[in-house]
């Protein structure tokens, strides 16, 4: 893969400006119409571009430009990059072989029925799909959708466990219980909470003694109904006694 110029406007300005190259020379080597070299010669073209020198870049030598200068007919060519920085990798959809592309509405199925917080992206991340395809499976109306069933994604070599786990997990990450979603969290005033610390300071004084051993309510005497009635009589024949006398 050639390596492309950097700053091609840039170079064809300095180009322009100090070497005595044709604009079909400079135009070939800075990939532009001769056109716009020459409007970058009169001006109206990259006006406030500050040119670049393609020699202290690496992408010229000096010999290049003179043997262009000397015949108008040359072509120069770019200098052989002294470091290769690597291609920055295009993200897009994960690339699924060709014997596997039947599986992806099964693996669809499969992951909308077993994770259903899962988000579309993640599925398409997962299985290489579009979302077209994983709205078409959950509303039913995929072509083929009377021959799809639910087929876990790694079974199928569409990705590996370790991918799959990793969706599940930020799927998941930051999401409620079902008790904690309906029920909430219920927290007491202020009243409430000194009542009930009173109520429990109450009950610690009424079990326990000053010394700290439990102390336990007196048992009530059993009440007899005759003793009750004799007491009676007999408080009643000394009212009497007391009244002759």
């Amino acid at each position: 893969m050639a390596t492309p110029l950097l700053m091609p406007k840039a170079t064809a300005v300095w180009l322009v400006d100090n070497t005595a190259l044709s604009f079909e020379q400079i135009a070939a080597f800075c990939a532009l119409h001769p056109l716009e070299v020459q409007g970058v010669a009169d001006g109206d073209v990259a006006s406030g571009i500050m040119g670049v020198n393609p020699i202290q870049n690496g992408q010229l030598t000096r010999e290049e430009i003179e043997q262009a200068e000397a015949d108008p007919n040359y072509r120069m060519k770019l200098s052989d990059p002294k470091v290769r920085v690597a291609a920055p990798k295009r993200k897009g959809p994960r690339y699924t072989p060709i014997s596997r592309r039947n599986e992806r509405p099964n693996a669809i199925k499969w992951l909308l029925r077993n994770h259903p917080e899962m988000k579309d992206a993640q599925i398409m991340r997962l299985v290489g799909t579009t979302k077209s395809t994983i709205d078409a499976v959950r509303e039913g109306t995929h072509w083929n959708n009377t021959n799809i069933t639910p087929m876990d994604p790694v079974t199928l070599g569409l990705c590996s466990q370790i991918d799959l786990d990793l969706e599940v997990k930020r799927a998941s990450k930051g999401a409620a219980t079902p008790d904690e979603a309906d029920q909430g969290t219920m927290l007491l005033t202020a009243e409430e909470a000194l009542s009930s610390a009173e109520r429990r300071a109450a009950a610690l004084e009424e079990f326990e003694s000053d010394d700290g051993t439990e102390r336990r309510p007196e048992r009530e005497e059993e009440i007899d109904a005759d003793s009750v009635f004799a007491k009676l009589k007999s408080l009643t024949g000394d009212s009497e006694s007391d009244s002759d006398n």
